[in-house]
């Protein structure tokens, strides 16, 4: 557990799910399936001093997603962390993570349940942050400037987006590939010239390939320089299947949004197969656990760049889990339209070449006001 000045233990009094859906007027594309609207889950957290807690759970897929892991959050999360008083958030993360291991196995749903005990995480470490009166990046001994990269960039006229982003003064873009070898490499030739060769490129074929695939791909690519290649083919192969990739591949590879588990992280870092990882802190782990991941990652050599693509809460905890380690590397900002990014980020949060400043107000930084949000409110109760 990572060391935290002396405060009350936690007694919490609401534990609260909420489902947000927007429409968009252009679906958002991958090599696997589209997102046809955009839905956050809010997690909220109150304790008995009246202190408010908040978080987000991956919830993008599939299109029912997120009233699911709502039902989770309030069926089986919320239970235990009203048992008891906690005294770190660690210690409660850990002990959901025990306590509901059997049944993510018994259901099949490790992933789900997962995906509801971070956003449970990341709202009780908001919440900490609020009762010691610091802001998150200061209270894990980091800096309140990260390095930020527009990613998204969809396999349509991505140098649209691309030209805009920049115009809002991101200097590192990544794009979406898998949608036919001539595409792939028109879009990526395309934006290098935009740029020039002093931009930063990366691509995501959101797990799109074989492992043959992948290498002839990455010989493809490799021309444009990419700072990456993103998972070029499924997260769940064999761990030597990678290390062959990445053998075989002029690119480094990047991944770690699909793996759960400190083990599955810890095997991938040592594997030397990837020069990035890249954990989704409300897919697994929340910062009780994706802080030792990137820890880990540091101390190995290899980039930790933060995954987030759904709302204004997860996206900003991204940010906080990359500035706990200083300026350097990337965290992933979604291209595409997202009204639950926006209404949901604190005013002022702006992206000046490159690099954006974290609040220095408690916690998150996060002041929400519900009622911005509430025609988009969804139910989710049986």
């Amino acid at each position: 557990m990572r060391p935290l000045p002396a405060f009350p233990s936690i007694r919490l009094t609401t534990v609260e799910a909420i489902v947000l859906r927007v429409p968009i007027d252009e679906p958002v594309q991958t090599s696997f399936g589209v997102m046809y609207d955009r839905p956050a889950v809010l997690v909220r957290l109150e304790d008995d001093q009246g202190a408010v807690g908040w978080g987000e759970i991956w919830c993008n897929f599939p299109s029912v997603g997120a009233e699911h892991r709502a039902r989770l959050l309030e069926s089986c999360v919320a239970p235990i962390l009203l048992q008891q008083a906690w005294s770190h958030p660690t210690q409660a993360f850990e002990e959901l993570s025990r306590r509901l291991r059997i049944l993510a196995i018994q259901c099949g749903e490790p992933g789900p349940l997962a995906q509801a005990i971070s956003g449970a995480d990341i709202a009780l470490w908001d919440l900490v942050g609020k009762r010691l009166g610091q802001p998150l990046w200061q209270l894990f001994g980091g800096a309140s400037r990260v390095r930020t990269y527009a990613s998204g960039l969809s396999p349509t006229a991505p140098e649209l987006m691309a030209a805009a982003k920049h115009d809002e003064g991101y200097r590192a873009f990544k794009l979406k590939v898998g949608f036919g070898a001539e595409r792939d490499l028109h879009n990526l030739r395309t934006l290098r010239d935009l740029f020039g060769s002093g931009t930063s490129l990366m691509v995501d074929a959101n797990q799109a390939w074989t492992p043959d695939q992948a290498r002839e791909m990455s010989q493809r690519f490799a021309e444009f320089n990419p700072v990456w290649l993103e998972e070029p083919i499924a997260a769940d192969y064999p761990i030597e299947v990678w290390q062959q990739l990445a053998k075989s591949t002029p690119l480094p590879l990047a991944a770690g949004e699909n793996l759960r588990g400190a083990r599955e992280f810890s095997d991938a870092i040592r594997s030397g197969a990837l020069s990035v990882i890249q954990p989704d802190l409300g897919k697994w782990g929340g910062f009780s656990g994706c802080l030792e991941v990137g820890q880990h990652a540091i101390d190995s050599g290899i980039m930790f760049c933060p995954h987030w693509l759904g709302g204004g809460v997860g996206l900003l905890a991204s940010m906080h889990l990359r500035g706990a380690f200083g300026d350097r590397d990337y965290v992933e900002v979604d291209s595409n339209p997202n009204p639950l990014r926006e209404l949901l980020l604190p005013p002022g949060l702006k992206v000046v070449e490159g690099m954006v400043t974290l609040p220095d107000s408690p916690g998150l930084g996060l002041s929400l006001d519900m009622n911005a949000v509430g025609e988009f409110r969804r139910p989710h109760a049986y």
